[in-house]
């Protein structure tokens, strides 16, 4: 079980939209930093233990300084995120950037931070070489197909986008050994929201005996072996959480067996959370709107789906909550929406939660990460604000809401006067 607990009370939360209006996402920093520590003491056992927060779940530079100075590098997948990472002075091989159907500039920009670039494709191997040269630490991604299962949200591996097969990853080292390449790195992606421990150590077990297979056919040495990211968080208050203490125990084990027990030269263990970081301490704050009773009971709230897609998007759970009603019994079945021209803008459907009044204060849970950085603009809707609960209880303002302004801004009004139909 779960606890699905805003670290804000009714009051705290009121004072604080006299400051900020609704809708706006919250974040604890206290329980980031403390989640952040789990994860590396669970892998203390490797002396070059590295997670590379996944900058794509929750792009804020001030979340990410907070893990930075937990010791967390950064997951790049863009541009934007390479500079992102940049501001923060995350750079050098504290940068892994992942992407797929790579432009040349996004390359370079890697190749110029010193970010360690792990490549999608095999054909990514000799453009690299002839857009901005090869680096001298290379990492390829492995997609093992039909060997490995999937879930709802990355999909089947087999029909996922990314990475080399078993056969192209074979040849890939072979041809960056040939082009002179002498570090590597080994990297897998295939499942996401994962929360049976089960499916990483099975990952970890697949990714030591194929840096086996190659180590031996192809004479080449790896200095890391990056596990992907993909743990999952309980949205459900019934979900169990991963134990990352027996994660990483599990992985040890399997460490001592199919590499030192191998004689394979020692390597670093990577990961690249994301989700399981932030998630679980990001909150969505939204008041009630209207209410609405026609064949079934709806409530509207101020946020919609541009604030939080998940739910729209691929029918995620996020639990819900009323602020002063906790402990209430849940006797209204409804579905809660926002006020989007699109049906799917809905934030539950058929949810029992407690009755309530127009201009109550709404808490929805575990929109840390894919939550605000998945926002969009559709029907001119504007990004809420951000704000950070600081470990001494004050509250601050990390992105502002947009304006009208900042939706205009990229609008050419100047030339649509001289515009002639």
């Amino acid at each position: 079980m779960s606890d699905k607990i805003c670290p804000l009370g009714l009051e705290q939360l009121e004072a604080l939209t006299e400051r900020f209006p609704t809708p706006f996402h919250l974040y604890d920093e206290k329980g980031i930093r403390e989640n952040a520590r789990r994860l590396k003491a669970a892998f203390a056992w490797n002396p070059g233990f590295k997670e590379y927060f996944a900058v794509k779940a929750a792009p804020n530079p001030f979340l990410m300084k907070i893990l930075k100075q937990e010791g967390f590098g950064s997951d790049c997948s863009s541009y934007g995120e390479l500079l992102l990472s940049e501001k923060v002075g995350v750079v050098g091989e504290d940068i892994i950037f992942t992407s797929n159907d790579t432009p040349a500039y996004e390359y370079a920009k890697a190749k110029e931070l010193g970010a360690i670039i792990n490549l999608d494709d095999i054909s990514h191997i000799q453009y690299l070489e002839d857009e901005v040269g090869l680096p001298e630490l290379v990492c390829c991604r492995y997609n093992p197909g039909p060997l490995k299962a999937g879930n709802a949200i990355i999909g089947h591996p087999e029909e996922a986008k990314y990475g080399f097969t078993r056969e192209q990853l074979f040849e890939g080292y072979r041809i960056l050994r040939d082009k002179g390449i002498r570090r590597f790195g080994l990297h897998t992606m295939v499942a996401s929201n994962e929360l049976d421990v089960t499916y990483f150590l099975e990952t970890a077990q697949m990714l030591f005996d194929l840096v086996g297979e190659l180590s031996s056919k192809l004479g080449i040495g790896f200095e890391f072996v990056n596990l992907g990211g993909g743990i999952g968080i309980p949205y459900k208050p019934e979900d169990q959480a991963v134990d990352l203490s027996a994660l990483g125990e599990g992985v040890r084990k399997l460490y001592e067996e199919r590499i030192i027990g191998k004689g394979i030269h020692p390597l670093d263990i990577r990961m690249e959370c994301g989700r399981m970081v932030t998630g679980p301490f990001g909150y969505l704050v939204s008041r009630v709107l209207h209410k609405k009773k026609t064949y079934k009971q709806y409530v509207g709230l101020d946020a919609c789906m541009a604030n939080l897609m998940r739910p729209g998007m691929y029918g995620a759970y996020h639990h819900i909550t009323v602020a002063g009603k906790e402990d209430a019994p849940c006797e209204l079945v409804c579905d809660v929406t926002g006020s989007l021209c699109e049906n799917n803008d809905k934030f539950a459907i058929d949810r029992a939660i407690p009755p309530v009044d127009v201009g109550d204060l709404v808490v929805i849970h575990d929109a840390g990460a894919h939550g605000h950085s998945m926002g969009f603009n559709y029907n001119a809707k504007l990004r809420s604000a951000e704000l950070l609960l600081r470990e001494d209880g004050e509250v601050v303002q990390i992105r502002r809401a947009e304006t009208v302004e900042d939706y205009f801004a990229t609008l050419d009004f100047e030339g649509l006067q001289s515009f002639e139909a």
